[in-house]
């Protein structure tokens, strides 16, 4: 397929996706309509996002599902979208993977076009035109609900934008997750969460919240120790994405089951060695 060309008064913008629509390309991918398909599709689960002092972490499981059957172990489902921005997806797999790529070539078009990088706010309003144009899509039970965050340069601080399948957008003042753990990783974030977290304290925060998600819902994927599997830790900050180390990430977990072994065992022994009067 040739490349399309324009005419220098008909210049197409920065707008990659606009781009695509002009030269007859489809956005996103379409599926056969009225096809019933969303059983048989892959589906990513839990990702979280929370605040901490030096800008923001995100993490998510790694476990994809195709109904109740485990069609993927290792899945990432946490990218950098730019330097200073992480996307992490919920929903339909292959779908959220597509509107991921497209978007990180959105942010690259804009920046090469128009020689600075797209604010954050802009980011975020862009990836909301993406997730309204697969309405459609969600329609037919293939939803992607993504979770954007990133480090915004203008303010020195870290943001989180949560989305819903209509494209609308709205900024969370602390943390949030989404997916079908995420109420049970918010629940463990909002009991840990207070201002001014360290980076320490906001990676295990993260790594508790994806611990606790997995032990309540079978669509999240917990640490696998046999497999050395383990969730995606990324943080963002004044430096740029970072991808926690998985070495790192493995230790934390086994430090957070240890903890929680111990914690087992000293309940069941202080309930077993007493004496009734």
């Amino acid at each position: 397929m040739a490349l399309p060309l324009f005419h220098p008064t008909d210049d197409p913008g920065p707008d990659f996706s606009s781009l695509l629509r002009r030269s007859g390309m489809p956005a996103v991918p379409a599926v056969p309509q009225g096809a019933d398909v969303a059983a048989s599709v892959r589906h990513a689960t839990t990702v979280v996002a929370l605040r901490f002092a030096e800008g923001v972490v995100m993490a998510g499981d790694r476990r994809a599902t195709e109904g109740h059957a485990i069609a993927h172990r290792a899945m990432e489902k946490v990218f950098p979208a730019d330097r200073y921005s992480a996307v992490a997806i919920a929903g339909a797999a292959g779908f959220a993977v597509e509107m991921v790529r497209l978007f990180q070539t959105q942010l690259e078009h804009y920046e090469k076009v128009e020689g600075v990088h797209l604010s954050l706010e802009g980011k975020a309003n862009q990836l909301a035109q993406m997730v309204r144009q697969h309405l459609p899509l969600a329609f037919q039970g293939l939803a992607v609900v993504p979770l954007f965050a990133g480090y915004d340069t203008a303010r020195g601080a870290g943001r989180i934008f949560t989305y819903d399948v209509t494209g609308g957008h709205y900024e969370e003042a602390d943390y949030q997750a989404t997916g079908s753990g995420g109420r049970d990783a918010r629940t463990t974030i909002k009991l840990g969460f207070r201002e001014g977290l360290s980076h320490s304290e906001g990676v295990e925060l993260a790594i508790q919240a994806l611990y606790e998600a997995a032990d309540e819902d079978s669509g999240t994927g917990g640490p696998d120790v046999v497999r050395g599997i383990y969730p995606t830790v990324a943080v963002v900050t004044a430096d740029g994405y970072r991808e926690v180390p998985e070495e790192e990430v493995a230790e934390r977990f086994q430090a957070l089951i240890e903890r929680k072994r111990t914690e087992r065992e000293a309940v069941g022994g202080s309930s077993s060695g007493g004496e009734l009067a």
